[in-house]
């Protein structure tokens, strides 16, 4: 992305809460169950959240066979930033579903091939280079206003990318992701997982674009703003979607001791946004992105996949896509 990684500390909160309230509505959509602060003893001062995703209408045919009516994906987060880890499961009638997501993000446009060795190592993968301006995505999603080829930012003066861009583009940041799909359910395993890959792919596409393309309305932050921003647009997404939980806490690192906060139990030791409530809504006749493979194989469950999304500047066999 055509910005600078510090930056982007804010914009990725944002886009987030932002993308969560416009994609939810009466029934479904991102419920905000826990959102608050705690250190990590290796990673230092983080933020915790806990989603419920409630999808069922937005699922193919073949998954609303196997669900009941009424689910919802549970999502943990674990914002240690620029490192974040989030994973995804289902409610307790399927167990053995899990999406893994560990990003990282750096100032270069995607050339740090070896970012994951650590977290990866020895794991086949497969990287896919997510580019926000040139790949294309479902029409419905299309909005001109978010198209990075359209769009110039009023106060960056960065904006109107063309094919080629992020090799001369400065400032320019990448997003990396490290995602690892399981669906350890026999005669559904790999049809399952490549299709979650597939549209954690498209999320990942969208989002990052709209983060680019509402760059002007979160540029001038504060943290404290962007925090207040955040609580304002979650309790707001409860309501729109039915959801009416007592309160949502958010408070910033330094009013809680840092003897007090720990890393909840289930968070991993090593970190795993983002995301969304348009979440496994893939029409089967859409047009896929052009450097996008029309399938993904995944070899073993246990095998991780890469995404890597160069771009802004101031989101069995696995997919390591980079978002440009």
């Amino acid at each position: 992305m055509p910005l600078i990684r510090q930056k982007y500390k804010i914009g990725q909160l944002y886009m987030i809460s932002k993308h969560s309230h416009e994609q939810s509505d009466r029934g479904e959509g991102v419920e905000v169950v826990q959102n608050e602060p705690f250190e990590d003893p290796h990673h230092g001062n983080g933020q915790f959240t806990e989603k419920r995703v409630y999808l069922n209408s937005k699922l193919p045919s073949w998954a609303r066979a196997v669900v009941p009516k009424i689910f919802y994906v549970t999502e943990k987060a674990w914002n240690y930033y620029p490192y974040t880890i989030t994973g995804k499961s289902l409610c307790s009638f399927l167990p053995k579903f899990s999406i893994h997501i560990e990003t990282k993000y750096e100032d270069n446009k995607g050339s740090n091939d070896r970012i994951f060795d650590n977290e990866a190592k020895d794991l086949e993968r497969e990287v896919c280079f997510i580019d926000i301006a040139c790949d294309e995505i479902p029409e419905r999603y299309y909005k001109e206003s978010e198209d990075p080829k359209h769009f110039k930012s009023e106060k960056t003066g960065r904006g109107q990318l063309r094919e080629g861009w992020r090799d001369n583009h400065q400032p320019i940041m990448c997003s990396y992701k490290l995602v690892t799909v399981k669906f350890e359910v026999w005669g559904l395993q790999t049809r399952v997982e490549q299709f979650v890959h597939k549209v954690v792919r498209d999320i990942l596409l969208i989002g990052h674009r709209q983060a680019f393309a509402w760059v002007d309305e979160w540029y001038d932050m504060t943290m404290d703003e962007v925090r207040e921003f955040e609580r304002a647009t979650q309790e707001a997404t409860n309501k729109k979607i039915g959801i009416f939980p007592p309160a949502i806490s958010i408070s910033s690192i330094p009013l809680l001791p840092s003897s007090v906060r720990s890393a909840p139990s289930s968070a991993p030791s090593t970190p795993l946004s983002t995301d969304a409530p348009e979440f496994l809504s893939v029409p089967k006749d859409r047009p896929r992105k052009k450097s996008a493979p029309e399938t993904l194989t995944l070899p073993d469950p246990e095998k991780k996949a890469t995404l890597n999304l160069p771009g802004m500047h101031p989101s069995d066999k696995p997919c390591r896509p980079k978002s440009e």
